[in-house]
């Protein structure tokens, strides 16, 4: 192949004829590629110049498995580079490596459950294993041992923390190094192939959070790349002044600028091009979209740069999911491209999560507010009830100074009744409001302590609160309506229609088209007083059958299995519904209703 014929793309591409290599490096006066295919000789093989700080070459003796890096000489000295673009790196600070991306992907024809029907359990790659694994993180081979639990569960999505290499062998995965090239201490990019193929074989799709608000900031190979910067920031990936300013250091990308533009778009669309994952959440996204000067100022190029990322990930793989961390209450960015949104198909919302870990960690039935319950139940961004994601726990919800809920509500016992009844009251209505539920990892088995990259999932609780680990089945069951009963669950429509602050009752219907098998009413105990020979408004009239009662024994020995039981709805107005029924509902306890869509003979 003569020099005059190029290939496409960034980075290393394997081709039959060799590997091509590009380079983004304005400020570079010479450029070449070092390598084990020239025994790291940086005169054998250089790169010619291209327009707009390009440099290209192709090396016919280079092959798949080849470790590589660009040498640059700069005005400001001779550097050696890691590849931007490399799919693999033998650790954060060593080199790159020609990456095949062939994979078997034949019979891989999963296709994401539609959004109403999304159950997301996040995980963390590192650390969901035995704790007999003290000594190594977890790869992504021990957590495809674990896909039979998920998908006994019932789960049909798993949310994974990010899994760009990042500095060490334990993080949990928020400063990217390289974000093109996944973790090798997990197993590197064809074990996340297989991986990815294994868990859609189990019905369960992938979601990978990404990490575009900063990069690094340590093992930051980008930093300054080809020398040049201003006022001793970044260069040519970041932001140059204040802008550059994060949480997280000083490396915020320069949305701005085209290349790096580019750059991010290019990974996030090789997660669905070349690893089939079926959706992104995108962290942070408030410090992409704004910065902090005296007070906080907008980032158009950050908004327009979401807009065009989400306008190419619908055109290119429609049917898929990209999930903001905002967490601002900002309705905009569930809002349509073409109206002036970001694009994204839902966000994680802080006003449910908020809402109810404080109404069931409060130690004071008084501290708990109906009315902030009843908001954070029907709340909604937009016209879309499912463009919201809410959970009780996730990474951010059980570290940085906060715990599980059940240590949460009874630090000195976390696995007592208290801690039992009161988390899974918050599952519950985590299940059974308008939304996208999500599981953090462990949760249903009540997982302790706060979240580490250090400690594993305690496994041997599954075995010790297998009552609980059914119940969360069982509201998962519901929720998807598997036995053709709660319909409601998955639909539209959410009616708050008894509000008892008092007694710490509440009731809502849900609904998507109505009548049997897809009315559902969900009633909630706050107190932890039991609440017999209760009335409450039906929306229709007839039996309503008891599908779920977090109070039964069933789920733990010392559960009060209060008889709860169906409920005969009859002719006479309560609470502005034209009948009502008589029910008694446990402490801290949910109860579940809705009529069979055919009669049981």
């Amino acid at each position: 192949m003569s020099q005059a014929t190029t290939i496409k793309g960034i980075g290393s591409i394997l081709h039959p004829k060799g590997v091509a290599f590009r380079l983004w490096a304005p400020h570079a006066q010479k450029v070449s590629v070092i390598g084990s295919f020239n025994n790291w000789n940086g005169t054998k093989h250089k790169m010619r110049a291209e327009p707009g700080g390009y440099w290209y070459t192709n090396i016919a003796k280079a092959r798949a498995g080849d470790p590589y890096r660009f040498l640059l000489t700069t005005p400001q000295g001779e550097f050696q580079r890691i590849d931007p673009y490399a799919r693999e790196v033998t650790s954060s600070v060593g080199n790159a490596i020609v990456h095949d991306p062939s994979f078997d992907w034949q019979g891989d024809d999963f296709q994401l459950a539609p959004w109403n029907e999304l159950v997301i359990y996040e995980l963390h790659i590192g650390t969901f294993n035995d704790r007999e694994g003290l000594n190594q993180p977890a790869q992504f081979a021990s957590v495809s041992a674990r896909l039979g639990h998920l998908r006994k569960l019932g789960v049909n999505a798993i949310q994974i923390m990010p899994i760009g290499e990042f500095a060490g062998d334990r993080s949990w995965g928020y400063n990217p190094a390289h974000i093109f090239s996944v973790e090798i201490s997990y197993g590197g990019p064809l074990a996340f192939k297989q991986f990815v193929k294994r868990a859609h074989q189990a019905g369960i799709a992938v979601i990978l959070d990404v990490v575009y608000n900063h990069l690094g900031p340590s093992d930051l190979d980008l930093w300054q790349f080809d020398g040049w910067s201003e006022n001793d920031r970044g260069g040519i990936y970041f932001y140059n002044d204040i802008r550059a300013d994060t949480p997280w250091g000083e490396t915020r990308p320069d949305y701005g600028r085209g290349e790096v533009r580019q750059y991010l778009c290019d990974n996030a669309l090789m997660w669905f091009e070349e690893y089939h994952v079926d959706g992104l959440r995108f962290d942070a996204t408030q410090f992409i979209r704004t910065f902090q000067d005296q007070d906080v100022q907008d980032l158009p190029e950050g908004w327009s740069l979401l807009q065009w990322m989400n306008s190419q990930i619908v055109e290119k793989y429609p049917g898929h999911i990209t999930i903001a961390e905002d967490l601002q209450n900002n309705r905009w960015l569930t809002k349509d491209v073409g109206a002036g949104g970001a694009g994204f198909g839902c966000q994680w919302d802080a006003s449910f999560v908020h809402t109810i870990r404080q109404a069931v960690i409060a130690t004071q039935d008084e501290e708990r507010s109906l009315v902030a319950i009843r908001d954070a139940i029907q709340y909604r961004y937009n016209d879309d009830a499912f463009d919201r994601v809410i959970y009780s726990e996730s990474h951010d919800e059980v570290a940085n100074g906060k715990a599980r809920v059940p240590q949460e509500i009874s630090p000195s016992d976390p696995k007592g009744w208290y801690a039992r009844k009161r988390s899974t009251l918050a599952a519950a209505m985590v299940f059974t409001a308008p939304g996208i539920p999500m599981l953090f990892q462990g949760q249903e088995f009540l997982e302790g302590g706060w979240f580490r990259d250090t400690v594993p999932v305690d496994w041997d609780q599954r075995d010790e609160f297998h009552g609980i680990v059914r119940l969360y089945r069982d509201l998962i069951r519901l929720r998807l309506s598997r036995d053709g009963f709660t319909r409601g669950l998955c639909g539209q429509f959410t009616q708050v229609y008894h509000l008892n602050d008092d007694r710490k009752i509440i009731a809502f219907q849900r609904w998507a088209q109505g009548g049997p098998g897809d009315d559902v009413v969900v009633v909630a105990n706050f107190s932890h007083l039991a609440q017999d020979n209760y009335q409450i408004g039906f929306p229709s009239a007839g039996q309503w059958v008891l599908r779920f009662n977090s109070d039964w024994q069933g789920y733990n020995d010392d559960f009060a299995n209060h008889p709860s039981t169906d409920v005969n709805a009859e002719p006479g107005d309560q609470d502005g519904l034209p009948w009502h029924g008589t029910l008694s509902i446990g402490p801290y306890t949910v109860l579940i209703f809705s009529q069979s869509a055919h009669p049981v003979i």
